[in-house]
């Protein structure tokens, strides 16, 4: 049987993408061999959905994804996405999203990835000292140059999307989106569905939350990002949030799946026009997660999960600094 799919804008994906970023960075040392494997799987599964970004590495998850989709490009929907600058040392050095910098960038992905086109590309972050005009505009001649498909937007607000769609179609918004995370749901989801847009969820098991798998700081590597970027895992904090999983984990129990499937499954209930991309570089991770396809969630079941995790009652901020998050 195929792996089911669905429809971002006039684009079709497979129902659920993977996220590549944690291969390279983030959430501890990766495995690039294992990571090649895991993007292999994923193929064979019907998993068809990558997700990369030029900062991931920084540059080099590019090149991993690249080398790994090299003889099977045909069967990949690829996205990339630009505008977090960083360095070679790995140093943040601001957003761009000027229209020099568009195309240099879009080159750059380009050899990196070893392809001559990619299927959405996104801006990663919305630069502020740049009309979204300009920079949708340098977009939109990527897509007249044959080098990007679709046009995409990440954690950007409402009023920023709709002038963005009126320069080009935007195909998708890639915003974090869990159980974990709603705050899209009140101004931002309504517009992308007025005017036809998806929505990709990152995060979509709250970065790692919702799996159950994380019970302290200590189930997290030293050099987990975790530990510093995110003030949902500072100790307080962690603790409190921690108590919202255990209704996750109860009806995960009542149906035989894991929480995971269970929170994946959630996101997959809020709408035919949104598509989860969990990340791992685990096989068996990317096994469990791609079977959440396959968990039903009655309304009732649905409705439960929400009012169980309320979105106010979440602690934290999602990122230590939240200035580049658009609402």
């Amino acid at each position: 049987m195929s792996y089911p799919t669905r429809r971002l804008g006039d684009l079709t994906v497979s129902a659920q993408g993977l996220g590549c970023m944690g291969m390279s960075e983030f959430y501890g040392a990766g495995d690039d061999a294992e990571s090649t494997a895991v993007i292999g799987r994923a193929l064979d599964l019907g998993v068809t959905f990558l997700d990369t970004a030029d900062m991931y590495g920084p540059f080099t998850n590019e090149r991993l994804v690249g080398r790994a989709i090299a003889s099977r490009r045909d069967e990949v929907v690829l996205a990339t996405k630009f505008a977090n600058v960083r360095g070679e040392d790995g140093s943040f050095q601001g957003i761009r999203g000027d229209a020099a910098y568009v195309r240099q960038a879009c080159d750059a992905s380009l050899q990196r990835l070893g392809v001559d086109h990619v299927d959405l590309y996104y801006q990663h972050r919305v630069d502020p000292s740049v009309p979204i005009e300009e920079t949708v505009g340098a977009m939109a001649e990527l897509v007249a140059a044959g080098k990007v498909r679709h046009l995409g937007l990440s954690e950007a607000g409402a009023e920023t999307i709709r002038r963005a769609h009126a320069v080009h179609p935007i195909t998708a918004l890639q915003s974090e989106y869990s159980l974990f995370t709603r705050d899209l749901e009140a101004e931002v989801l309504p517009v992308l569905r007025e005017l036809g847009i998806g929505l990709v969820a990152y995060s979509p098991l709250g970065r790692g939350f919702l799996t159950g798998q994380i019970t302290s700081l200590d189930d997290l590597a030293p050099d987990d990002s975790r530990r510093s970027r995110f003030p949902r895992f500072a100790e307080e904090a962690l603790q409190a949030n921690l108590r919202h999983v255990e209704d996750v984990k109860a009806m995960a129990a009542e149906k035989g799946v894991t929480p995971g499937q269970v929170a994946l499954a959630w996101v997959l209930a809020q709408g035919d026009d949104v598509v989860p991309i969990p990340g791992t570089k685990r096989q068996r991770y990317l096994e469990e997660n791609a079977a959440a396809v396959d968990v039903v969630l009655s309304e009732a079941d649905v409705a439960r999960l929400t009012s169980a995790v309320p979105a106010e009652a979440v602690v934290g901020d999602r990122y230590a600094d939240m200035s580049s998050v658009q609402r």
